[in-house]
């Protein structure tokens, strides 16, 4: 008897330290897709800056919003953009024991948003859903293969996804025959509480760029303020489907006025503000990361030269060389 209390003793501490890595949050970044091979120079600063995941994004084509025919993995694409690049992006941050998730994205020409993808006919409908399906599945193949911890089965679809909700019921389904692990869907911020397949799907995923503060310079508390009715409208979801929640992306760009629409990416010329990225970073960390139903997120973003991007003059959403950087890491390492 003595014994076997002995014994329960010893594992009881081991037993708690599995527990609390199990229920680690996801600490993670966005990884731009490059032209070339990645090597260890370019995975040290992700090593640095404590992430525990990257989000890996393969990349399709699609040349207006009513045509239906998706191209990928060609040769006119950059190599981190195609199966061969993820390959190699995957197997190199593998053997640094970060964890991948795979999240392809389409882009449509001239830079317009996918959720407005449309068709105009069934006889289109049908093409797309073909075509998304071949598109999909590469990379659920793919993410089985390198054993990838999770996979985002669609980014910022919206139109698609309530339109053809039968659809994306099938391809749940299909890419579950062929990867094994976790999956979700990017939802933009204003798309989530709309999603019809959460119960499908082991992350309610959010691509987190809510409007938060008209202000020029919000300090940490006017981000904060901000968060508090998006923080309801989530936890609601949350409780319906009983699903924990993933940012798929979030983050601010250095600018004045970063909370009024996190997701605007085309002011180019405006005045660099490096502390208000730093105070939506904070804001975000204390409203979400101590809450149990949260999983963690992927800032966006990051790239792999990381000696040539970002800086102190720069006013995009990348943390790299800013003080934003440093405040990651100092979160991510709690």
């Amino acid at each position: 008897m003595k014994t076997k209390n002995f014994l329960l003793l010893l594992l009881i501490p081991f037993c708690f330290s599995c527990s609390r890595s199990q229920t680690k949050k996801i600490n993670g970044v966005s990884f731009v897709a490059s032209r070339d091979t990645i090597q260890q120079a370019h995975i040290n600063p992700v090593l640095k800056v404590q992430s525990n995941y990257v989000a890996l994004m393969p990349f399709g084509f699609i040349r207006e919003l009513s045509i239906p025919k998706i191209m990928h993995n060609t040769k006119r694409q950059w190599f981190g953009e195609t199966k061969n690049g993820l390959l190699q992006y995957a197997k190199e941050f593998k053997k640094q024991g970060i964890k991948i998730m795979i999240k392809p994205h389409i882009w449509v020409y001239h830079g317009e948003f996918t959720g407005d993808i449309k068709m105009t006919s069934e006889e289109n409908w049908a093409i797309l859903e073909n075509s998304y399906l071949e598109f999909i599945l590469t990379y659920a193949k793919v993410a089985e293969k390198l054993e990838a911890s999770i996979l985002c089965i669609g980014t910022e679809l919206e139109q698609f996804v309530i339109n053809r909700p039968d659809y994306w019921q099938k391809i749940i389904k299909e890419i579950r025959k062929v990867y094994k692990g976790k999956l979700t869907y990017a939802a933009n911020w204003d798309e989530f509480k709309r999603v019809p397949f959460w119960s499908e799907l082991d992350f309610i995923g959010v691509d987190a760029y809510f409007p938060l503060t008209d202000k020029k310079s919000p300090t940490v508390a006017d981000f904060e303020k901000g968060w508090k009715p998006h923080k309801e409208e989530i936890k609601q979801v949350q409780k319906q489907f009983n699903k924990p929640v993933l940012f798929t992306e979030f983050g601010y760009r250095s600018v004045d006025f970063s909370g009024k629409e996190p997701w605007n990416s085309n002011r180019v010329v405006e005045s660099i503000n490096l502390q208000a990225q730093v105070n939506g970073l904070q804001a975000i960390h204390n409203q979400f990361w101590q809450e149990d139903w949260f999983a963690g997120g992927f800032v966006w973003k990051w790239f792999h030269s990381h000696d040539r991007v970002g800086g102190e003059k720069n006013n995009r959403f990348t943390p790299q060389n800013k003080p934003a950087e440093e405040l990651l890491r100092k979160l991510y390492s709690q």
